[in-house]
This record gives C-alpha cells, sequence and structure tokens, in this order.
C-alpha cells in the first residue's frame, strides 16, 4: 500500500482578479523574476510537501501551462465553479485521498510570504496539536480583510469575512492572512458541513474554525512577525506597492551582503539573480532573470541585463544585455546591446552604440564604437575598426565571420560572411572584404580615389567654400598660378588608393 503523505500543500489560484482588469490571471502577473504563483511556491517549498496541489479555475490553461514550467512536482485541479474557497480545498482534497497529517492552504496571490513564516506556522501547528491554526497579522488598516475574533480569554472564537462583520468586528486590526495550516482528517470532515447561509452565498474555509471550535476541538492563532509578508492584491495599482516592498527586501538583503547599491530606489533586482560582494550597482540599474554579478563588478548607471552573466571587475554602463556572458574586468558601452550569445573574455572591450549577437569577442579584444558583429568569432588583442558591420545574412540564411588574433581591422569595414580574417591581418578603411584575408596580410577592398582639381572655385563660385579654397590656393602657391585645372590626379596604382598608413585602421 502507499505511505500516506504527512504534509499537503494546496494553493488556492482559481480567482479572476476581475480588479485587475486583465486577460492574464492574477496569479501569473509578474514580479520581480516570478509570478505570484510563483512567489507562492517558492515561499512553500522548504516544507518539502508530500504533494502540491494548486487550485485553478479563471484562465486554467494558462496556468497548468506556467506550473508545468516552473513547478511540475505540482497537481493542478479545477474548480470550474468559484463556489468558496471552502468548496476549493474540499477539490483538491479529494484529488489527494491519502494525505495525512498537516495540509498548509495558501492563497495565490500572497508574494511577499517568507518560507520561515509558513514554517514556524507549521511547527506552531504541529507542536501544539491543533485541529487549525490560521495566520494572523496586525495591520495599520484592516479594510477589505477578514478579522480575527478572539474570545475573552483570548482564544480564537472566529474569523469574519468584512462584509459579514458587524461595526464592533471591523473596527479590529487584527487580520485573516489567508494562510492556514490543518490536520487533513478533521479538516474533511468539517468541510462536509459547509454551509452556504453568509452574504456571498459561498463556502468559506473560514467558518471551519467555528465548526472545530464548536465540536471541541483545538483552535489556534499564529501572528506573523511583520504584517508587510501578509499582504495580497487586488489590483494593478496594489500589485506595484508590493513590487516597491519587494525591491526594498531584496536590495536591503544584497547590501547587507556586502553589495554596494547607490540609489536603492531606482535599483530593481529580480529575486532569481545573485550578486557577489563588493559589486557596486549604480542608478536606473535593472537586473532580471538568471542574471549574475560577479565580485567588484560596476553595473550602471542606467543598465538592464536579463539572463546575463557579468564577470569579476567587469564594468557595465549605460547598456542592455540578454543572454550575454560578460567575461573579467571587461568593459561595455556606454549605450551598447549585447544579444543572446554574446560572449567577451577577460578584458574584451564593447564600446559606444556597438550591437552583438552570437559573437564571441576574445581575450583583450576590442570593438570600441559603431559596430554591429553579429554571428562571429574575434580572436585575442584584436581591435576592429569603427563603423564596421560583419553582414551575416544573406537573405536566407546566416553565416560566420571569424577574426583571428592581433589582428587590426580598417573603419567602415564590411565583412560578408562567410569569411575569414587570419591572425595578425589588417584590413583597410574603407574595405568590403569578400574573400579570406591570409594570416599577417593587408587586405584592400575600395574605389580608387580621384581629385578633380578646381571643382568648387568653378561650379561652386561665391560661396564661403570656394572663397576658402581661393584663399588656401593663393597661400599655398604665394600667388603663382596654380597646376592647371581640371587634371585628375590619380592614386598609387601600387596601393589602389594611397599609401596605407596608420588611419586606414580603426582608432582604439
Amino acid at each position: 500500500m502507499p505511505q500516506p503523505h504527512l504534509r499537503t500543500v494546496v494553493v488556492l489560484a482559481a480567482g479572476e482578479g476581475k480588479r485587475m482588469k486583465s486577460s492574464l490571471p492574477k496569479v501569473l502577473h509578474p514580479l520581480l523574476g516570478r509570478t505570484l504563483l510563483g512567489h507562492v511556491l517558492a515561499a512553500a517549498a522548504p516544507l518539502r510537501a508530500d504533494r502540491t496541489v494548486v487550485v485553478v479555475g479563471h484562465g486554467a490553461d494558462q496556468v497548468r501551462a506556467h506550473l508545468a514550467e516552473i513547478a511540475p512536482f505540482a497537481t493542478p485541479v479545477l474548480q470550474a465553479q468559484q463556489l468558496g474557497t471552502g468548496h476549493a480545498v474540499r477539490i483538491a482534497l479529494d484529488a489527494v485521498p491519502d494525505a495525512a497529517g498537516t495540509v498548509v492552504v495558501i492563497n495565490g496571490d500572497v508574494p511577499l510570504l517568507r518560507p520561515e513564516t509558513v514554517a514556524a506556522l507549521v511547527e506552531a501547528h504541529e507542536g501544539a496539536g491543533a485541529a487549525a491554526t490560521v495566520l494572523a497579522a496586525e495591520v495599520p488598516d484592516p479594510t477589505g480583510l477578514g478579522r480575527i475574533v478572539r474570545d475573552a480569554d483570548g482564544r480564537l472564537a472566529q474569523i469574519v469575512e468584512e462584509r459579514d462583520a458587524t461595526p464592533e468586528q471591523r473596527a479590529l486590526r487584527e487580520i485573516n492572512a489567508g494562510i492556514y495550516a490543518f490536520d487533513v482528517a478533521r479538516l474533511r470532515d468539517a468541510l462536509g458541513k459547509l454551509s452556504t447561509d453568509n452574504d456571498q452565498g459561498e463556502e468559506y474555509l473560514t467558518d471551519v474554525f467555528g465548526l472545530l471550535r464548536d465540536a471541541g476541538e483545538p483552535v489556534a492563532v499564529y501572528c506573523a512577525a511583520d504584517h508587510v509578508e501578509t499582504l495580497g492584491c487586488n489590483d494593478r495599482v496594489e500589485l506595484a506597492a508590493l513590487r516597491r516592498l519587494l525591491r526594498d527586501r531584496v536590495n536591503e538583503g544584497w547590501m547587507r551582503s556586502g553589495v554596494s547599491i547607490l540609489d536603492p530606489h531606482t535599483t530593481w533586482i529580480d529575486v532569481t539573480v545573485t550578486v557577489e560582494r563588493d559589486a557596486v550597482l549604480d542608478q536606473n540599474t535593472q537586473l532580471q532573470g538568471a542574471t549574475a554579478v560577479g565580485a567588484g563588478a560596476v553595473v550602471g548607471p542606467d543598465v538592464t541585463l536579463i539572463d546575463t552573466t557579468v564577470g569579476e571587475g567587469a564594468t557595465v554602463l549605460r547598456s542592455h544585455a540578454v543572454g550575454a556572458e560578460v567575461g573579467p574586468q571587461a568593459t561595455v558601452g556606454p549605450y551598447a546591446y549585447l544579444r543572446p550569445e554574446s560572449r567577451l573574455a577577460r578584458k574584451a572591450k564593447v564600446g559606444t552604440f556597438v550591437e552583438t549577437k552570437k559573437a564571441t569577442i576574445g581575450e583583450g579584444s576590442k570593438v570600441p564604437h559603431l559596430s554591429y558583429v553579429g554571428d562571429a568569432t574575434i580572436g585575442e588583442h584584436s581591435n576592429i575598426g569603427a563603423a564596421t558591420v560583419f553582414v551575416n545574412y544573406d537573405g536566407v540564411r546566416k553565416h560566420h565571420t571569424t577574426i583571428g588574433s592581433h589582428a587590426r581591422t580598417g573603419a567602415d569595414n564590411m565583412f560578408v560572411a562567410p569569411v575569414e580574417v587570419g591572425d595578425g591581418a589588417y584590413t583597410a578603411a574603407g574595405s568590403v572584404i569578400i574573400a579570406d584575408v591570409p594570416p599577417g596580410a593587408m587586405a584592400v577592398a575600395r574605389g580608387q580615389q580621384r581629385n578633380v582639381e578646381g571643382w568648387v572655385l568653378r561650379k561652386r563660385a561665391g560661396t564661403p567654400a570656394a572663397e576658402a579654397a581661393q584663399r588656401a590656393r593663393e597661400g599655398a602657391s604665394g600667388g603663382a598660378a596654380a597646376a592647371s585645372e581640371g587634371e585628375p590626379i590619380h592614386g598609387s596604382a601600387e596601393t589602389v588608393g594611397g599609401p596605407l598608413n596608420a588611419g586606414d585602421t580603426a582608432t582604439e
């Protein structure tokens, strides 16, 4: 026979969330790296429950798909008609008939709930041998929340929904957080006795406490140390408030661990991100997804990193990166865009107005400015000239370009893939490289320059340009007649465009 399950978690995620005014189910709205539902499941994870059941309803297919992605161990159970929380829990328990021991019930919209609080609730419940325990909190404003009503001895008398509460009960500030621990056998029995005699005509799970108390069963209240973590949300205004609260909690945690956050109010870090000691995060920085920032790295200001790794001592300034790797002591920005599979090795540089995609840039190599590097491999200690484009797409397929180590490519180059530039090779400024360049060679692929002398004086007479040219000609010749006008002067045939010099490769 199967072994009984000693702990079961039930998450209530069937509600529509009408006030969110969204086609997305409320529990799937994102909040710093997880959905509301994802945060709740993470809070319950340390319980190591034998079974996790998620009650779905509105947008059931979307919620099921999300569970398959983030929590394949969870069992979705459909509540086709939302007839109340008691009805939802009964459906959930029907799906786990062998459940025994403790069942923990959590609303799906409490993303700030801490795992430590859930564990403390269960420990208090099981330690007291209670039939049911509710998590409560003292809040400044209890409007809209169920109230905890105690008897003269301070014990739980009942839990009252606000719409069913008397004026005296509405004045109470101790609220029901929507998180409970039950003995599953006694819960099953009480669920069968629930009525719909209330303002909403629904089966309230909270009525179980009154039924158990009337039957002489022990019921208890466990108070959360911080009411903030029990907050839920019903609309986007409340969701934004929770996002700010979680931002502050996350930022404080990182600062206390040795990370410098220069402006915590404009720094947003997903709960899935990792940051090592002595990293510096400047203002307007967003770290999202599986991003990891190494020790001593400087990120920001004005940086967004998504699923990106930043190595120890690297610098990323005013840039955007998705699915990229920035190596130790590498530099990025300002105004760079690293697209997926961009990989910078140690001390590599991607500079101003540079975009990379599926590109590996070797140790010490530089792409300083105004360039696109896509589907490419660049070796070590090479320099890519300004305004360079790696032409990777032929209209049907993408092709790869390889630049060797210690290469120097000229400004305004086009590398038409597939093409390879060998180690130590140079390419002249303004070249369109369509064939491989051997190691150590200089590639020149540009039109021949032709100067038409006197053109401005003839075609633009009377303009400031013509006047300036005339003064320069007179100064250069000492007033003597210049060379005959209109004679074309060609560059050296040997160099095809004039002598090659340092200006033919980009500045660093």
